[in-house]
């Protein structure tokens, strides 16, 4: 049977860093405490090397001391005098001797005579100098200087204090330096605690290798998200952005601590993120993509920040325009079958009457005139997504009350439009146009919106597909020719689901492709949009010779 010894539990991040600081506070105290004691054992030394120096000095400019060398015994007078400075000075010795180095006086009689133990030769010269040195009292600093009268060195003196007392000195400044040592190492303790159990709290007990295993894995479900997320501290700078997120806003580089009204979004996306109140599933635009965008404030007492997540319904967004086209097409239509119910009606009543010779006048009537709707636009307009949104969008206008009108120097061939211009971004571009058109014609004297499509230079810079559109509403005020394509912006009351989203995408679209979007005042006024999309050059795809700019508007009823 063999027992299974249990694996001790890693020690937690906040354990581990404690135990760190504590080695190191412990550590750093006790390096400073060394390193005070020897400084302070150094600046003992040195303090009393100066108070060596001054005692000698003194002595040796005393005229009581050059009176007594002259004296036959200057022991007699000196050795006094010597004890007193020593006691008055707290030294704990004075030497005088005679300049061969002969004691004169000593702290014990019984060296006086016999010749100094200490370097001399320096002061004979007339040097006063300071030195460490071991004599009859042992190990001492000491400073030998010159005893001069009238120019001549009659005589040396020497003080000093022993190293003994030096380090007893020493020794009560380490004595409280200890103290203090260990109050700072447990006020370090206790600090390094609370810190560290506040921290264990935060990191919920978890170890190093834990942390490490949890953030590779946030890094990698960050990065693996397609939608974006971004992340903006309590004053709107970028703490994180995911992958997604850089390539839905379209930023590049580390913005990471940027302020997110320094990233160059359009305006209203730039307001969104910005605002303190959440929001929830709003549509916005940012470079060529529609998102939606969600904002969550985090709070915690104060506001700390937003979470900002990011879907990108760009496709999404273009199939419902489309859808929406063929909603409208498919109400037109049934419209359009109601009429033709109610002809059938009307033809056959004829024919029960006998007359039907005016039956079928009535009906052939009927018939020409739809086909020649048919033959207009096809003949104007033969590429086919362009012929068959127009069409539909002619049922749409008439059954709204609004005449659709498509120019009479239209002319865009099938197979003209490059594989670069693709059919779903001439539906949202042209469709959007016209149905702003018919919302602002519709209800005016005339109601009439003009289409026209046609394509223009032909030289070597390449041609231009122009997409014009003109109606006879109220027009655009010239002060809003810029805000009317800002996501939003709308001069009618906001429907279901909001408005200022067409013209926005349109925008979008012909921004897209490297075109341009204008607005001006119609001829007999309005509103005239009008978008330019390069096509490269026309003759490599065998276009037609086009029109000179500035063709007119107008044509015929379709």
């Amino acid at each position: 049977m063999h027992l299974r010894v249990p694996r001790p539990r890693p020690r937690s991040l906040a354990g581990q860093l404690f135990a760190m600081q504590a080695v190191l506070i412990a550590v750093v105290v006790v390096g400073y405490a060394l390193f005070t004691y020897l400084s302070d054992r150094g600046q003992a030394e040195e303090a009393a090397g100066r108070q060596a120096r001054a005692v000698s000095l003194a002595i040796a400019d005393s005229p009581s001391v050059a009176e007594a060398i002259r004296t036959p015994d200057p022991t007699d007078r000196l050795q006094p005098y010597a004890v007193r400075v020593m006691e008055d000075t707290d030294v704990d010795f004075v030497t005088i001797m005679d300049p061969e180095g002969i004691r004169w006086t000593h702290p014990d009689p019984k060296q006086i005579g016999h010749p100094f133990q200490g370097h001399i030769e320096r002061a004979q010269r007339g040097q006063t100098f300071t030195e460490t040195y071991t004599g009859t009292l042992g190990p001492s600093v000491r400073a030998v200087t010159p005893i001069t009268d009238d120019g001549r060195i009659v005589g040396l003196v020497s003080a000093g204090i022993k190293v003994e007392e030096i380090s007893k000195r020493a020794q009560e400044q380490l004595t409280a330096l200890s103290g203090v040592a260990a109050g700072a190492l447990l006020l370090g303790a206790v600090g390094t605690y609370v810190i560290n159990a506040r921290l264990r709290r935060h990191t919920h007990g978890m170890n190093a290798d834990q942390l490490s295993r949890m953030h590779d894995y946030h890094q990698a479900a960050l990065h693996a998200v397609r939608e974006g997320l971004l992340m903006l501290d309590g004053q709107y700078r970028v703490a994180l952005i995911n992958d997604g997120g850089r390539e839905l806003l379209g930023v590049h580089g580390d913005v990471v601590g940027a302020s997110v009204a320094d990233l160059g979004l359009p305006s209203q996306l730039t307001g969104a993120l910005l605002a303190s109140e959440q929001r929830v599933d709003e549509v916005h635009l940012a470079a060529d993509r529609v998102l939606v965008v969600n904002t969550s404030p985090v709070s915690g007492g104060e506001r700390r920040g937003t979470v900002v997540t990011l879907r990108d319904v760009t496709e999404l967004q273009s199939l419902t325009g489309e859808l929406d086209s063929e909603r409208g097409f498919t109400q037109a239509l049934r419209s359009q079958a109601h009429e033709a119910a109610n002809r059938l009606h009307t033809v056959v009543s004829l024919i029960e009457l006998g007359r039907a010779e005016e039956a079928v006048e009535f009906a052939t009537a009927e018939l020409e005139l739809a086909q020649a709707l048919t033959d207009q636009v096809v003949a104007a307009v033969s590429e086919p997504v362009l012929a068959a949104l127009l069409l539909g969008k002619t049922a749409q206008a008439n059954e709204r009350g609004v005449e659709l009108v498509v120019s009479q120097d239209s002319r865009l061939d099938d197979g003209l439009l490059p594989p670069s211009l693709p059919a779903r971004d001439l539906v949202t571009i042209l469709g959007n146009l016209v149905d702003n058109a018919v919302d602002a014609a519709q209800g005016a004297v005339p109601s009439r919106v003009t289409v026209a499509a046609y394509t223009e230079g032909a030289g070597a810079g390449g041609s231009e597909l122009v997409l014009r559109v003109s109606d006879t509403g109220a027009g655009v005020d010239p002060a809003h020719a810029d805000l009317v394509f800002e996501r939003g912006f709308s001069t009618k009351p906001a429907g279901e689901g909001g408005r200022g989203l067409g013209l926005a995408l349109v925008r979008q679209a012909v921004r897209r492709h490297d075109g341009t979007l204008t607005v001006t005042e119609a001829e007999g006024g309005g509103a005239r949009f009008e978008a330019r999309l390069p096509l490269g050059d026309a003759g490599d795809r065998g276009a037609a010779p086009a029109t000179a700019a500035g063709r007119p508007g107008a044509g015929g009823a379709v």
